[in-house]
């Protein structure tokens, strides 16, 4: 198993309503699961590989629950990434060498049914976690924007976070709402639902924790 280990930002949102069931092993608000996102490696490697800037996105789409499988995903390189990097991303991104389950990647990778072939296009990312604000730009696939819930009676923001010591994602979470909308092989919709902001750092074998669990 060649090692690697990857730290940086996310943005991820999906068709739930907020609070998005899956975080708490319950099915999706609708029935089905479809999301989008973009994650920014500030730093990492894969074996001798430097991950550090490299950009990845991925589209994913399920008929039912995630844990009934048949789902699909459209994998998104930047194109900046160089050849050696591209590969061992895309490894990362596909649950190789990596532990069993220990990782989202993994996780997710085990319920596809159809994984398309990946694209390699202009990634643009702004998000600031703690402001529950961000923009994903993938050039020719989707474009998505997070920002904070507001609460329903003054208009103010609201603030929610999800912890999840034993997660295989994030540790902590904040959560926002997300409006996007993708093209290609496919194509979603999304308005006004879960979104989350999130900063990661795993390896081969999950999570590489920095909290105290409560």
């Amino acid at each position: 198993m060649i090692p690697w280990e990857i730290e940086g930002t996310e943005l991820i949102s999906c068709n739930c309503s907020y609070g998005c069931p899956c975080q708490f092993s319950a099915t999706p608000t609708h029935g089905f699961c479809e999301a989008m996102g973009a994650i920014s490696i500030s730093s990492g490697y894969y074996g001798d590989v430097r991950l550090n800037g490299v950009k990845i996105a991925v589209v994913f789409q399920w008929p039912g629950p995630i844990h009934e499988g048949k789902g699909k995903c459209q994998p998104v390189v930047d194109e900046q990434a160089s050849p050696e990097q591209r590969e061992a991303i895309l490894k990362i991104m596909t649950g190789q060498d990596t532990e069993p389950f220990a990782t989202m990647f993994s996780v997710y990778a085990s319920t596809l049914e159809q994984a398309f072939d990946p694209i390699f296009t202009q990634i643009e990312f702004d998000v600031d976690v703690d402001a529950r604000r961000g923009r994903v730009h993938v050039d020719g696939v989707f474009d998505l924007v997070g920002e904070p819930i507001r609460n329903i009676v003054t208009g103010a923001e609201h603030r929610a976070r999800i912890d999840l010591p034993q997660g295989f994602e994030y540790e902590l979470a904040e959560i926002g709402s997300g409006t996007g909308r993708s093209q290609g092989n496919i194509a979603l919709d999304i308005k006004g639902t879960y979104a989350q902001f999130a900063r990661l750092h795993m390896n081969n074998k999950g999570l590489i924790r920095h909290r105290a669990a409560a």
